[in-house]
């Protein structure tokens, strides 16, 4: 039997808002799927569906209030990511999961190239030739999506909106992981440059990759999806104070 790269079990969220007399604020009730390998399980819904909290829950950027998540690479037993320790969920993340935001998060004066090779790096030695090899491929990242060379030694806070996200996204998929996590991976980009995105995509997928994603523009998601998830169906729409 085929163990799911990801599953989830009656995962709950509510957010409590202090300031306003611990109110409770539910945001996802029960949700129940599995990722298999080779899958991009598209999450669909309005607005407010609770999209992006899934996916933070999943990379542990939240704590659930209630079920459990569990991640698992090919032949190896479950890791509970909602119980896990700073150290493992630190190990998974580098290893295992990649998570590409609408947004990019960088310290201002580090370089595109430098900033895209970096996860490269923590895998191979520090020595000038690993670091021309990590260099060397993370230029043909940035070339692929279209970043010039002439920006590649500045750092991207410079940079137009476009372009900091396809610097994020080499930035998150240079390194093949198991589990893809894709939050508008697309949002800020021309025709173009998200069709190039989506063909990398693709080619994670193809090469066994697991992938959950949120695409507002349909017809991206169209291109992706080998099956879709209703976040209708795990909406919770009461309020209760504490």
């Amino acid at each position: 039997m085929i163990t799911p790269v990801l599953r989830l079990t009656n995962v709950s969220k509510q957010f409590t808002l202090h300031h306003q007399n611990g109110l409770t604020l539910p945001v996802l009730n029960n949700v129940n799927f599995e990722v298999a390998a080779g899958e991009c399980v598209v999450l669909d819904g309005a607005s407010g569906m609770g999209k992006s909290t899934l996916l933070k829950l999943i990379y542990s950027n939240y704590r659930v209030s209630a079920g459990s998540i569990q991640y698992a690479k090919e032949g190896s037993e479950p890791l509970e990511l909602t119980t896990a320790s700073p150290r493992e969920l630190i190990e998974v993340r580098r290893q295992h999961i990649g998570y590409v935001s609408q947004f990019l998060r960088v310290i201002p004066r580090i370089s595109t190239l430098d900033l895209v090779a970096e996860p490269l790096l923590s895998e191979l030695s520090h020595e000038e030739s690993a670091i021309e090899r990590a260099h060397e491929i993370a230029g043909v990242w940035l070339t692929r999506l279209r970043i010039p060379e002439r920006l590649w030694g500045l750092a991207p806070a410079t940079f137009s909106g476009g372009e900091q996200q396809r610097v994020n996204i080499a930035r998150s998929m240079i390194k093949p992981r198991a589990l893809l996590l894709l939050d508008e991976p697309t949002a800020s980009l021309d025709a173009q440059n998200t069709q190039t995105v989506v063909t990398l995509i693709r080619e994670a997928i193809a090469a066994g990759a697991a992938a959950v994603g949120i695409f507002h523009d349909h017809a991206v998601g169209n291109q992706l999806a080998t099956r879709r998830i209703d976040m209708t169906n795990f909406r919770s729409i009461t309020c209760a104070a504490q």
